[in-house]
């Protein structure tokens, strides 16, 4: 018995499995231009009154579809959730074996069909009308029996996959996603969504983090402070200077003004130009006397553009008060720390 011939190898595929640049970019002009017919022929009255339904939902908006339309109507509820919309998918098929249970009179049910003739969902119709939800149908084929068996249908123009064969649902998809998304931000709109509201929605993201953190959540302070006074010299607050972590001295008055910053980069130009003059050298006559500052209740991503802001980047900026009392250090690397 002979031996299976060794399989191809990636790095060498047969003259048929070839991709060129031309071929790539004419896919890339073709769906562009499935998209345009999308957006040149949806009917605007229809997505409004789409809009206004789901904006008006005295309960849940529920997401179904079945194949590639239910993972775009999945991620359509995910994304009203997270702008503070009650909404959540549901599959056709664990519907029908009790998780219809959770529609009420009050919930608004979304099903997605590019063809409006998806046996599932055609069954889940008057299961769904039962309970006394509302139902939308969004299809693109004209005529389909799932637009007729619902109160309101959206129809989502579509020229032709971009599949050669006009099958593998991928223009109908983008579609879909394109609408159902547009509408999302419509409702987060119409809604006056604050920043602070969505990013409550968004707490452990980076997303959130920028939105939520201020300086003084994320900032070095008390025992973590290298500090020391503008008469100390430079040789005897070697310690301070690399023992905290930050880089720097912070130097103050009696009040705790802050006065300047000396940074591990100051030390080597000023070793470099003074020599052994060096130890004779305070801190308060080498110190920036102008550091760039924040406080503590700004936002910690002003920190973080504030730090790269022209001339140069900084590592590290001083937190002081209204009055220049210093209370605290934030740092580049503590800010990439906490997810920033």
């Amino acid at each position: 018995m002979g031996s299976l011939p060794p399989p191809p190898s990636p790095s060498e595929p047969s003259k048929e499995a070839r991709i060129d640049e031309t071929t790539l970019k004419n896919l890339f002009k073709s769906q562009q231009s499935h998209l345009n017919f999308f957006f040149q022929n949806l009917s605007l009255p229809q997505t409004l009154a789409f809009a206004r339904t789901l904006l008006s939902a005295a309960g849940t908006i529920f997401f179904s579809g079945v194949g590639k339309s239910g993972f775009v109507a999945h991620k359509i509820s995910q994304t009203l959730v997270s702008l503070g919309v009650r909404s959540a998918f549901l599959s056709p098929v664990d519907a029908l074996h009790g998780d219809i249970g959770a529609l009420t009179p009050r919930d608004v049910l979304v099903l997605l069909s590019k063809s409006g003739s998806t046996e599932e969902l055609l069954r889940l119709v008057p299961c769904a009308r039962a309970k006394g939800a509302f139902l939308v149908s969004v299809t693109s084929v004209e005529g389909n029996a799932l637009a007729a068996a619902c109160d309101m249908n959206v129809h989502l123009p579509l020229e032709r996959e971009l599949c050669p064969f006009d099958l593998a649902p991928v223009t109908s998809t983008a579609i879909q996603m394109v609408f159902g998304d547009t509408v999302a931000i419509a409702l987060m709109v119409a809604r006056n969504l604050t920043r602070d509201e969505y990013a409550a929605n968004h707490p452990a993201g980076r997303i959130g983090k920028s939105l939520i953190f201020k300086v003084k959540d994320v900032m070095k302070k008390q025992d973590e402070l290298p500090v020391c006074r503008e008469g100390d010299l430079i040789m005897d607050q070697l310690v301070e200077l690399t023992s905290k972590g930050c880089g720097c001295l912070l130097v103050i008055d009696e009040e705790y003004h802050l006065i300047g910053t000396f940074t591990d980069g100051d030390l080597r130009r000023t070793l470099k130009a003074s020599g052994e003059g060096i130890f004779k050298l305070t801190v308060g006559e080498m110190c920036n006397r102008k550091p760039r500052t924040i406080s503590p209740d700004a936002m910690a991503v002003e920190a973080m553009k504030k730090m790269e802001a022209p001339p140069s980047p900084v590592q590290f900026l001083p937190v002081v008060d209204h009055q220049n009392v210093l209370i605290g250090i934030v740092t580049l690397h503590g800010l990439v720390s906490a997810g920033l």
